[in-house]
């Protein structure tokens, strides 16, 4: 493993690639501790310990702890990821975007810039919610968090985080386009990953002071080896569909006749549904925390405890939907059927047209259900594991390990595509470690 580590700098290109990547992480992490202007850090960090369990902790996760200390990077790439995700939605449902979804590259480069103009609206609103939510956290909190309220306050903030979240975007793209992996993701895996080794410290101070057995410390790290590994596994997992393609004469030549398959992934959603379904659970517990204490509303808090029955399995149910829908929103089985159709390719037994996409479409729900049940199970664990032994998988939870493993995977992938090229052996004997879709 150490000589195929080494090889990786002996491809100029890949070298090149990896150190720009690095570089631009080394930006990124610089901006993450530039403070927004007018904001008192100090009981900004006091007045968010609040905030833990809400909405507001689960996007704070996603932006590496920027969102809590009020930096100039606090609302991270997640206004990308927004608008990337209603994008993809309206493909599926209006017409216009359906049509250059199908118009390949050059549509895709509309649908890029749709993205990018979507993002500095998302960003716009989101900084002026945020501007609001740091002025009014501090006073319900009895806590100056802005010491100057007012008008500039608002809009050197709305500024600021629009102007850092297309840094940011802009930082992702270069990343994709002269680094290595894909630059948002990889922002995302930055994030989490950098929030590792308080996790890992945190639980040596618990096992320190006797909250935590050194009995539980290692079956707590037994269990996080056994998650990655089936989040691995059920990450490379597919289905395979044999398709054969007929010969066909295109002016002179004999063209097709070749055999190949689809592959249809078992998680083909990715942790899209645990992000969404994350929101809609926390949803009810923001707005507990922002009623009075005899508010009717402030009961949300109590219904919908994580460590709860009831949470966990409606939780897990709602996982479940989300998985089967957005599944249905990014694979089309009748775009899978007509273009084999276009293309003289069959499956073996079935008819083209409508005949292919209802087999498709039978064969994709099947394999949907143990992902999105997997997805179900993954999300609750940490969950179950903070009420039976009081820490959960070393400060990781289902979303974090599936993002953070779906990213290495597809970085280890465009790796292994440089070394195999210049024919240096991959970082698997058979050379084929399979990239997410």
């Amino acid at each position: 493993m150490l000589e195929k580590f080494r090889n990786i700098f002996q491809v100029p290109e890949l070298k090149r690639r990896i150190l720009f990547t690095l570089g631009l992480f080394v930006v990124y992490r610089l901006g993450e501790h530039i403070p927004t202007p007018g904001v008192n850090a100090r009981a900004l960090a006091g007045a968010f310990a609040s905030q833990q369990g809400t909405l507001f902790g689960l996007y704070d996760l996603f932006v590496g702890g920027a969102f809590s200390r009020a930096t100039i990077f606090a609302l991270g790439i997640m206004p990308y990821i927004s608008s990337s995700i209603i994008i993809q939605l309206l493909g599926a449902v209006v017409p216009y975007f359906e049509k250059l979804r199908k118009e390949g590259e050059e549509g895709q480069k509309k649908l890029t810039q749709y993205t990018r103009y979507g993002t500095v609206a998302i960003a716009i609103v989101q900084s002026l919610g945020y501007s609001v939510f740091l002025v009014n956290m501090g006073a319900a909190q009895g806590v100056t968090v802005v010491p100057s309220p007012g008008l500039m306050f608002t809009l050197s903030t709305v500024i600021t985080q629009t102007t850092g979240t297309i840094f940011v975007m802009w930082l992702g793209e270069k990343i994709t386009e002269h680094g290595i992996g894909n630059g948002i993701s990889l922002i995302i895996f930055l994030n989490i990953i950098g929030r590792a080794p308080n996790a890992v410290f945190s639980a040596i101070d618990s096992f320190r002071g006797g909250t935590l057995s050194l009995f539980t410390l290692l079956l707590i790290a037994a269990l996080m080896v056994a998650v990655v590994a089936a989040v691995v596994l059920m990450t490379q997992a597919v289905r395979k569909i044999p398709v054969q393609y007929a010969k066909r004469i295109v002016g002179r030549r004999m063209v097709g006749g070749a055999n190949t398959h689809i592959p249809l992934r078992v998680n083909t959603a990715g942790v899209i549904p645990i992000i969404f379904a994350s929101s809609v659970m926390i949803l009810p517990t923001t707005i507990a925390g922002f009623v009075p204490p005899n508010h009717p509303l402030a009961q949300l808090g109590t219904w919908f405890n994580p460590l709860g029955p009831v949470y966990n399995i409606l939780y897990g149910v709602i996982i479940i939907f989300f998985t089967y829908f957005y599944t249905a929103v990014v694979l089309n089985p009748n775009d899978l059927a007509e273009s084999m159709r276009k293309n003289a390719g069959f499956i073996p037994g079935i008819r083209p047209g409508k005949k292919t996409a209802e087999y498709i479409d039978r064969v994709l729900s099947r394999i949907t259900l143990p992902g999105a049940i997997f997805l179900a199970a993954i999300a609750v664990l940490p969950d179950i594991l903070i009420g039976a032994f009081g820490a959960p998988l070393l400060g990781f939870g289902g979303t974090s390990v599936l993002i953070v493993v779906g990213v290495a995977l597809d970085t280890l992938q465009q790796m292994e595509s440089h070394l195999l090229m210049r024919h240096y052996e991959g970082f698997v004997s058979s050379g084929k470690l399979r990239g997410r879709r």
